[in-house]
């Protein structure tokens, strides 16, 4: 079963950019493309856990800032010949409101191959 919160108006989120939100101490990176879509990940990048909240939007895509991973933003996969995938959680825009899935969607696994415990938990706050 999964549960649906709120998160922000998606004029919260800077264009090409990110707003952070926990889930049960997950780190989750909620991004807005330059077209308005909106797409969420768990916030640490499958190669050295770099921040992706702080990497560069372009497209469907964001660059990781500590070590230039590219990670696409519909399914949290590395562009090869990178290997790995962070976790991704369904969003949807009600009303220009962003509403987050608290049920991610399959279990991330790292540059190594290890699955990623998920979380499975209402967003406090928003």
């Amino acid at each position: 079963m999964s549960e649906w919160s709120r998160i922000c108006a998606i004029s919260d989120i800077p264009a090409l950019g990110a707003r952070v939100v926990e889930v049960a101490g997950t780190t989750i990176a909620v991004f807005r493309t330059a077209d308005n879509r909106v797409f969420a990940l768990r916030d640490r990048c499958p190669h050295k856990g770099g921040p992706l909240s702080q990497g560069i939007v372009h497209g469907e895509q964001v660059t990781c800032p500590l070590h230039g991973w590219v990670i696409g933003l519909r399914d949290g996969a590395a562009e090869a010949p990178d290997e790995g995938c962070t976790g991704r959680y369904p969003v949807r825009i009600v009303d220009g409101d962003v509403w987050l899935e608290v049920t991610p969607r399959p279990a991330a696994r790292t540059a190594k191959g290890r699955e990623e415990p998920q979380a499975r938990s209402v967003v406090s706050g928003g």
